[in-house]
């Protein structure tokens, strides 16, 4: 044992080596299990979700008057005149 090193320091250090394996050992598990998870696809890994739709919501298209065309138009310019 080095003579400048107190036994609070070697103890110290001996707690926080074994926190750090700890660790790396936890952190091991987590993601070998969210490997594992994966492999099984998405179906068993978010099993409380709904599926999902695979095409997106029918367009909508609004037929505007020729006075709402004006206004828009107006406002459009408004918006871009500083840019």
């Amino acid at each position: 044992m080095p003579e400048h090193v107190s036994i609070y320091q070697l103890t110290g250090m001996a707690v926080l080596a074994l926190a750090t394996v700890v660790w790396a050992i936890g952190l091991t598990r987590v993601l070998r299990r969210g490997r594992a998870a994966a492999l099984w696809g998405p179906a068993h890994a978010l099993q409380g979700l709904p599926y999902q739709r695979q095409a997106g919501p029918d367009l909508e298209a609004v037929q505007l008057t020729p006075a709402e065309r004006d206004a828009f138009a107006g406002l459009v310019r408004q918006l871009s005149d500083g840019r």
